[in-house]
């Protein structure tokens, strides 16, 4: 971690208290030109600072997105990598994981040039409007089990959002994240199984979020961001990041008591709504009436008939 990073780490910490440039020197034994350098390098990537007399330095706002500035918020437990572009953080993750990289790898990208979600559709990607992470998980699961992972990211991804922002974040089923009826968030989780135990040899969850600004409707249809064109807090991808994976690794590592599924349900929107289910080229249109143990999503069908639909068979679409 270089100095700048040090000082807007401690900014941020600070959280918009003043820190005095005589201290910032003191705590991180440099001089107060260092100190004042640093400060500079911070607003020329975006940061903006509140600079009074005898008091020091105060952080308005910024979103410096580095590998330092998520791990801060943290804690031990994770391996953090920030890139500034990359063609898919999955891609990236998966050769970290044949590298043999641990458990709670993270890859977060300030942008991707080929990122995608369900059935290889292209995620609109911009540069430091959105977080686009991948995730490398090794967790001991059967194959039949690696929905659940899907369901605890998005969990964890509705939590976070709500932490971060305020905003009350809803799940369309089974991998898509939504505010106020527009999607903000997808997930695609893939996998490497092994053939004659059956059983997972690792996993990648990957999390793309719109942060702020506009999402052209040509690039993503429904498709808004968190903070639309409206102020944002300090810092909010970092700690979109951080509370994120906190939250994913506290549910999968609680996979077995299924202690996501009650919010996941909760916060389901399609239970209760009509839907339309596509297996491939066909559709049929019925009402979402519940979620089984497994999260396969029960539909009633007009004929009558009540089906449980898996995640890998259909794509559904819910009518506003």
């Amino acid at each position: 971690m270089d100095l700048k990073e040090k000082i807007y780490c401690e900014l941020v910490r600070a959280d918009g208290r003043y820190c005095s440039g005589e201290a910032l020197a003191e705590k991180f034994g440099v001089s107060r030109n260092a100190v004042w350098k640093a400060v500079k390098a911070i607003e020329q990537e975006g940061g903006v600072l509140s600079c009074i007399r005898k008091r020091g330095y105060a952080l308005v706002s910024g979103d410096l997105l580095t590998a330092a500035t998520v791990g801060a918020l943290l804690g031990d437990g994770f391996k953090v990598g920030v890139v500034k572009e990359t063609s898919s953080t999955n891609d990236d993750a998966r050769a970290l994981a044949g590298q043999g990289a641990p458990s709670w790898t993270a890859v977060i990208a300030e942008t991707q040039t080929s990122g995608r979600g369900r059935f290889s559709r292209p995620f609109y990607s911009p540069a430091r409007n959105g977080l686009y992470m991948s995730v490398l998980m090794r967790p001991h699961l059967a194959a039949k089990d690696t929905l659940y992972l899907t369901t605890c990211a998005a969990v964890a991804v509705a939590e976070a959002i709500e932490a971060v922002s305020g905003k009350y974040a809803e799940i369309k089923w089974v991998n898509d994240v939504y505010i106020q009826g527009k999607k903000v968030s997808g997930i695609l989780t893939e996998a490497s199984f092994d053939i004659e135990s059956n059983t997972l040899g690792y996993a990648i969850v990957g999390i793309g979020v719109n942060v702020r600004g506009t999402i052209p409707q040509e690039a993503a249809p429904n498709a808004a961001s968190v903070f639309g064109e409206g102020a944002v807090p300090v810092q909010p991808r970092a700690r979109l990041a951080a509370e994120i994976l906190k939250r994913l690794r506290f549910y999968c590592e609680h996979i077995e008591e299924r202690s996501f599924f009650e919010e996941y349900k909760r916060r389901c929107f399609v239970i209760g709504r009509e839907v339309k289910v596509y297996t491939g080229s066909v559709s049929e249109e019925g009402v979402a009436v519940g979620l089984d143990e497994n999260c396969f999503l029960k539909v009633r069908f007009k004929d009558g008939a009540v089906k449980t639909i898996s995640a890998g068979e259909i794509s559904i679409k819910v009518n506003f």
